[in-house]
């Protein structure tokens, strides 16, 4: 008995994970300069995907943060668009799990998890009064089989992502817009426009929306830091003007709503990339 529990378990772990019907990885054909923007959709039967960079298809694929991933510097700069069809039958949760059995498998990536201390921002409660507008329970019209499409767009205008259903966020001249966010996801998020990660610690688990203003002198090394952190090849002169540049006035900003961002330090999983192709291989 206790031996044949042993070789079901063993046939258990034998057994590959959900993948994909059929999927193609082919380099993006543009550059994200010039589509200015990045795209996802996927529903019950197909998944697509452009002009990611594979740091960026790593962070939907083991549902962690761009800081916290580690590798060589091309996988913070080619770009690939990917196409999936969905086994019949996948429920939307499995995606994830599809998408990395096909960069393991097309990349041959290799990866390690490992915690780090880092320098961080703690996204805390300020000491004035909270201005965030809670959503309602239940004002979202997604539903568990509802197509997923996600827009990203971004230039010297300014950046907006659309998550779909009223949710998003924009990062325009002066001013930063945000609608159906959690606290977890608008830290993860305005990290992009950080000098170092930012980790909820508000304790607060609900949606809201709500804005507030920036520094005129801060927005640009903002922008700038966010186009960094995307993979966009900037000129030197673009990024000179990060020299000197902090991220302390972006607290100052999050008193309008009354949030704070505290110095500190924390261990945070990191993914390492040990191993990879930089070329994926054929489809």
């Amino acid at each position: 008995m206790i031996a044949a529990c042993g070789v079901a378990a063993l046939v258990a772990q034998a057994q590959p994970g959900p993948q994909f019907e059929v999927a193609s990885i082919r380099p993006s054909a543009t550059s994200v300069e010039q589509t200015g923007g990045v795209g996802l959709h996927f529903d019950n039967a197909q998944v697509r995907i452009d002009h990611l960079t594979l740091k960026d298809y790593i962070v939907i694929a083991y549902k962690t943060k761009i800081s916290q991933v580690s590798g060589p510097d091309w996988i913070s700069s080619d770009r690939f668009d990917i196409s999936a069809t969905l086994p019949a039958g996948s429920k939307p949760e499995q995606v994830v799990e599809m998408l990395q059995a096909l960069l393991e498998d097309r990349f041959q990536l290799k990866i390690h998890r490992e915690k780090r201390e880092f320098p961080v921002y703690a996204l805390v409660l300020g000491k004035g009064p909270l201005k965030l507008k809670e959503v309602p329970p239940g004002d979202d019209d997604r539903k568990p089989a509802d197509p997923v499409n996600i827009a990203a767009g971004g230039s010297e205008s300014g950046v907006s992502v659309n998550l779909g259903n009223g949710a998003g966020w924009s990062f325009v001249p002066n001013r930063f817009e945000a609608r159906k966010l959690t606290m977890d996801a608008f830290a993860g998020n305005l990290e992009r426009f950080a000098d170092r990660p930012i980790v909820d610690m508000t304790g607060l688990t609900s949606r809201y929306d709500f804005d507030f203003h920036i520094n005129p002198e801060d927005y640009q090394p903002m922008l700038i830091r966010s186009a960094v952190a995307a993979g966009v090849s900037l000129p030197p002169q673009a990024l000179k003007l990060l020299e000197g540049s902090s991220s302390a006035s972006l607290s100052d900003a999050l008193a309008q709503v009354g949030l704070k961002l505290e110095t500190r330090r924390a261990p945070l999983d990191v993914i390492v990339v040990d191993d990879g192709r930089r070329t994926p291989t054929e489809n």
